[in-house]
């Protein structure tokens, strides 16, 4: 029974909860205040303040203990963390913990959480790219999954909305299948990126290479002095913290411009056992909160709820509140949440060597690489498998020092290296069909510290998966031989899914209440206070980044609720 006597009932009441602080958290509380509503932000995990919180953002190579490498120990306690490629010696502080937040595997999946002020928003990749109507249009053409409620006419104004405030560093390429967006100006480009781009441009007539899109700020710096952030300044260390919010944060930008309105209350610590439901007002009241240290209960009142608390534990919380009218989860009354969950396949990669551009080095760092839109089965369908990929390409040219010699030999020998071949680097990221086989379900038994139930994850690779690599590789090898790439070498690092980070549905977006749980403006069709914008929403994966959408989708949603509202 929650604690009803800790505080008044009018000091535990606001316009509006947002329950999660990360990407989709952030800009919720940042509409919502800017509407002039009092919002409490709730936050499962630790406060970390920006500039002050970051202890490893300015320290040197050396200066860390094991020179950026995890101690074997520290990956034996965290077999599952340790997955991740941040998770080094600098960052895995960002990382929960195996043993303190376990869930359940019916098939391998790795889930990687930040529970803090700002969620994962502090260590993603910051790539940004928008969908185009062929990304909304992809399951009304092949039957899978349900037709979008929304095409890109609708979320477009949005994207702009988001990219303004953030800060996005892209060209404006002109590419039917990746929108040009308001972009500051982009990262260069190497000389062997520019020569793959000028082979592209040659060859075919549906592949591009182009700079990277990312939420850096690289210009307009006046503009963003306003939230209090500075210019990105190419030191590639962002996943540690960005003390001069160079990148786009939750906690570098929009909540501390929430907190700038007063309208804004942030509770840590704060484990969001369920949403509560009145049925004879039809609406959600509010969420009961469990304090993650003391066990203590608390209720929180709210005209709107949203649940922003990342892709799978957003179903997990709507799955544990129940109610007379939804004894299998708010909203869930065709069993239909949980199921359907895609993600990206990151599991092909492809590296080479080009002996020529001998006279250009790579010098620098750039926080971005360059970036194949998808090209395949985008306006017919042309393989034997569904959707497409696009992906991820780098090039360097690493430093050789002679190692041979003894004494003043060997030290004049490794003060001057000299450059190898260029190096060619490539990752796609597949668009996995999101069937209802892929699912997320709570355990009857098992359940965390804190008595709620835990996650049990049943999501896999597919026939169709397994095609998209082998023709990524085979196109991918095409296109490197075209622009004179040798020793090419194929890779499937058979990774379980997650390694991507980018979980997606559960709780869809569609027309049909029957076959959707959300409609087209994110709200749950029966329980209409309630939206979700987060990763748990989508109806599909396509091959974008998918946090731009999640954020775009966010903004919108708020802004029509608060219409209502006030309507």
């Amino acid at each position: 029974m929650a604690n009803l006597n800790i505080n008044s009932i009018k000091d535990r009441t606001f316009d509006a909860i947002v329950i999660g602080s990360g990407m989709t958290g952030g800009w919720a509380a940042k509409e919502l205040t800017e509407n002039g509503l009092k919002t409490l932000l709730l936050e499962r995990g630790k406060e970390i303040k920006h500039i002050t919180d970051y202890p490893t953002a300015n320290l040197m190579p050396y200066e860390i203990e094991h020179r950026n490498k995890v101690p074997q120990d520290i990956i034996d306690k965290n077999p599952i963390a340790s997955r991740c490629h941040a998770f080094t010696e600098d960052k895995m502080h960002l990382f929960v913990k195996d043993d303190e937040h376990p869930y359940i595997q019916d098939e391998p999946f790795y889930w990687f959480r930040g529970y803090q002020t700002g969620g994962r928003s502090l260590m993603w990749g910051r790539m940004v790219q928008r969908w185009s109507d062929y990304d909304f249009e992809g399951p009304i053409r092949d039957g899978f999954a349900v037709d979008w409620p929304i095409r890109y006419k609708d979320l477009a104004p949005w994207y702009s909305h988001v990219e303004k405030f953030i800060g996005v560093s892209g060209n404006r390429d002109g590419i039917d299948v990746l929108p040009d967006g308001e972009f500051l100006p982009p990262f260069g480009m190497t000389a062997m990126e520019e020569h793959l781009k000028a082979i592209l441009q040659t060859k075919y007539s549906d592949r591009w290479l182009i700079a990277a899109r990312c939420a850096h700020i690289t210009g307009n710096y006046g503009h963003f002095a306003a939230q209090g952030r500075g210019g990105c300044q190419h030191r590639d260390q962002c996943r540690r913290g960005c003390p001069l919010g160079g990148y786009f944060s939750s906690n570098s930008s929009t909540i501390p411009w929430a907190q700038k309105t007063g309208k804004l209350t942030i509770r840590h610590h704060s484990v969001v056992q369920k949403i509560n439901y009145d049925e004879k007002q039809q609406r959600a009241t509010g969420v009961t909160v469990i304090d993650e240290h003391t066990g203590e209960e608390t209720e929180f009142l709210a005209k709107i709820i949203c649940v922003n608390a990342g892709s799978l534990n957003t179903n997990l919380l709507l799955l544990n509140s129940t109610s007379s009218r939804f004894p299998k989860g708010l909203g869930n009354d065709h069993e239909l949440m949980g199921k359907f969950v895609g993600f990206h396949n990151y599991r092909g990669k492809i590296s080479g060597e080009f002996e020529g551009l001998t006279s250009f080095a790579t010098q620098g760092r750039r926080p971005n690489a360059t970036y194949i839109p998808r090209f395949r089965n985008v306006k017919k369908q042309e393989t034997k498998f569904l959707r497409g990929y696009s992906a991820f390409l780098g090039s360097s040219r690493p430093l050789l020092s002679d190692r041979s010699g003894i004494g003043a030999e060997l030290k004049d020998q490794l003060l001057n290296p000299t450059y190898g071949a260029w190096r060619v680097g490539s990752g796609m990221s597949g668009e996995t069909i999101p069937k209802e086989s892929n699912r997320v379900q709570l355990d009857s038994t098992k359940k965390d510290r804190w008595g709620i139930p835990l996650l049990k994850i049943s999501i896999k690779y597919d026939d169709n998966d397994e095609l998209m690599i082998q023709d990524y590789h085979d196109q991918m090898e095409e296109m490197y031989t075209a622009a004179g790439i040798k020793n090419i070498k194929r890779t499937d690092d058979k990774g379980a899914p997650g390694l991507d980070i980018h979980e997606m549905g559960g709780v869809r977006m569609g027309r049909d209440p029957k076959t959707s749980l959300l409609n087209e403006w994110n709200q749950l069709h029966t329980c209409p206070n309630v939206l979700v914008t987060d990763g748990a929403c989508m109806t599909s994966t396509s091959t974008q980044n998918p946090s731009l959408t999640y954020m775009a989708l966010t903004a919108r949603a708020i802004n029509h609720i608060v219409g209502e509202l006030q309507s």
